[in-house]
């Protein structure tokens, strides 16, 4: 398979996973993926995007209490 952005091979590899949402940050070190040796670019299997999504789904449920409760704020 080549990359789609530079034609560069694609490799089987992993590759670090950056999230930033709704006030939370996730990092995923080491995901399965195939790897442009040229470029870096990667791609993820449907099966470690769905394991993703449901650890942000997890997180998601989870925190609904948390983004709801109001703290105080020093002065």
């Amino acid at each position: 398979m080549k990359c789609l952005y530079c034609q560069g091979l694609m490799e089987q590899d992993t590759s670090p996973v950056h999230i930033d949402r709704q006030g939370y940050h996730l990092t995923f070190d080491t995901v399965p993926a195939l790897v442009c040796s040229q470029c870096g670019e990667a791609y993820f299997d449907e099966q470690e995007v769905s394991k993703i999504q449901a650890v942000i789904d997890a997180i998601e449920v989870s925190s609904v209490p948390l983004r709801q409760r109001q703290l105080p704020v020093a002065a």
